[in-house]
């Protein structure tokens, strides 16, 4: 007998019972989102801070930024080749993750950088209604 048809029917009976949509209230505890992030604001500003470990070509990112929300997406992969997997806890892959931002932001005063896998992107207040998205250059911060 078969553990994994038996789970599969188990999950298509769940599915039936509960709808179609019933598993991704589950999604982040089974398959945590990638990349990691941190938000912290203060009265007139937001700090963003990403984990994206392995980016060596900063065009594999791309963020934009909508009024109130912030869309990342891009690529994590560490390039590690040769032996065999004993243990794996850093998420590879294709991201794009979306985050709606606690006020909205201006699109002329952005700024991202990277810099030991982690990208910091810094966000300010906007106090006029208008809204347009704007993709925002990354740059490289080198070691001192």
């Amino acid at each position: 007998m078969d553990p994994f048809k038996q789970m599969g029917d188990w999950k298509k009976n769940m599915d039936h019972f509960f709808g179609e949509n019933f598993w991704n209230e589950f999604e982040g505890i089974i398959k945590p989102t990638i990349p990691q992030i941190n938000v912290y604001q203060t009265e007139n500003e937001i700090t963003c801070i990403l984990n994206i470990p392995g980016l060596t070509d900063l065009n594999k990112i791309d963020i934009f930024v909508d009024y109130a929300s912030l869309e990342i997406t891009g690529v994590i992969d560490i390039q590690h080749q040769g032996g065999t997997v004993v243990k794996e806890e850093i998420l590879q892959g294709a991201f794009e993750r979306r985050i709606n931002l606690p006020f909205p932001v201006r699109s002329d005063k952005i700024k991202a950088s990277y810099k030991n896998g982690i990208v910091h992107i810094q966000l300010y207040r906007l106090i006029s209604d208008s809204s347009s998205k704007h993709r925002v250059p990354v740059r490289l911060l080198e070691d001192k």
